[in-house]
């Protein structure tokens, strides 16, 4: 096993979203430097970097100065160029592998191999050109949803098809890249697990976390789930196992269905830090952040223990209509903790921040962090929109 890389080293990180972020906040905190790579000049991560490599992630020149200023590369998001990773690797250690990417980032081939590793999964085909869809509809039936095989998240590049309304958007769609036809599943609740994998093998499993959408969009998250122990012990099982199989060095979150059934089904592994687990900065004795950190540098694993219920609420850019909210409106809550992540601009449906809470049972932090929210809509709503 090669030698521990403490304090002192240097990380890089490929990707400068508020993900990215808060791994530099981790990085710092524990005394390593942090360097970013980013596409994007006004990254959120490059606020808490040493340097900021400002290149596209194709670029040969750019990889060869972006390793010559780390001791190890990792990633805050997995759309990161598979080639760039593998020719990363000829350098410095590259945390999860270019296999790992190459799985995660296309949903064709990680559905594939979930399948391999004799996981349960919703039914799907591979949809390579719209000529495809008609047999895979067949194969499939109705209801199902059609994504695209790479490069989708929050809902983007997908259309869901109850009945031949949807034909003509699924057909365009599926003539604009290769996709995957998945059946709709009747669900019960959507869980995650993060799980963390060091350099020697060592893995851990967080707490199973609970996650409620709006819009496409993680909305809520509530640790610990609110399933029987059962439930949460497949479902760290089916965690553990897919990080094994992966050979990951890093952390990774593993999104399961749970069925009106009764029925826990993978839906995708996203080899990073995820939204979900933004509660850990509360709730858990290690964060997310610190974990991965932990294990890309060949440290030992944190605990990653339950301090306490918690949950988690995301902030979106539509709250910024009209100006920042007036956060005086819920920062004198006791126990609510206030994280935003430096954006430049907020839209509609972008991740802007998130509201925590810890509490004495799930439900009353849900309530708390919701209510929270709520507080900051109404003043939204009563300002209005800028003039």
């Amino acid at each position: 096993m090669s030698r521990p890389l403490l304090p002192g080293a240097t990380i890089g990180v490929m990707g400068g979203g508020q993900l990215g972020r808060m791994l530099g906040q981790a990085a710092r905190r524990l005394g390593y430097g942090f360097v970013v790579w980013s596409p994007e000049p006004d990254a959120p991560a490059a606020a808490v970097a040493d340097r900021l490599v400002h290149q596209p992630f194709d670029d040969p020149d750019a990889a060869r100065a972006f390793a010559e200023l780390v001791d190890v590369v990792t990633v805050e998001f997995e759309n990161v160029p598979a080639a760039t990773a593998e020719r990363l690797r000829a350098w410095r250690p590259v945390r999860p592998g270019p296999r790992v990417l190459a799985v995660s980032q296309h949903r064709a081939r990680e559905k594939a191999f979930v399948r391999d590793q004799g996981l349960p999964h919703a039914p799907y085909r591979d949809v390579p050109d719209a000529a495809a869809l008609d047999a895979a509809l067949v194969a499939i039936g109705l209801p199902a949803v059609l994504k695209t095989a790479g490069f989708g998240y929050d809902g983007k590049g997908q259309v869901r098809l109850r009945g031949p309304d949807a034909l003509p958007a699924a057909l365009a769609l599926a003539a604009s890249g290769p996709c995957v036809l998945e059946r709709l599943v009747p669900l019960a609740l959507e869980l995650s697990v993060l799980v963390a994998r060091g350099v020697d093998g060592t893995a851990r499993a967080y707490p199973v976390f609970e996650n409620a959408h709006a819009r496409h969009i993680l909305d809520v998250t509530v640790v610990p789930a609110r399933v029987d122990d059962q439930v949460a012990a497949r479902a760290t099982e089916l965690a553990l196992a897919l990080a094994e199989a992966l050979d990951l060095v890093g952390l990774a979150c593993v999104e399961c269905f749970l069925s009106d059934g009764g029925e826990l089904l993978v839906n995708e592994i996203a080899p990073r830090p995820h939204n979900s687990g933004h509660v850990s900065l509360e709730a858990c004795e290690t964060d997310q952040f610190e974990q991965q950190l932990r294990a890309v540098c060949g440290l030992p694993l944190g605990s990653t223990r339950l301090r306490s219920p918690g949950a988690m609420a995301n902030l979106l850019g539509d709250l910024w209509n009209g100006g920042a909210p007036d956060w005086t409106r819920v920062l004198d809550r006791p126990g609510l903790h206030l994280h935003l992540y430096g954006k430049s601009e907020a839209r509609p449906g972008r991740k802007m921040g998130h509201l925590s809470r810890l509490a004495a049972s799930a439900d009353e932090a849900e309530a708390a962090v919701r209510a929270a929210r709520e507080a900051l809509r109404s003043e939204t709503r009563e300002r209005g929109p800028a003039a």
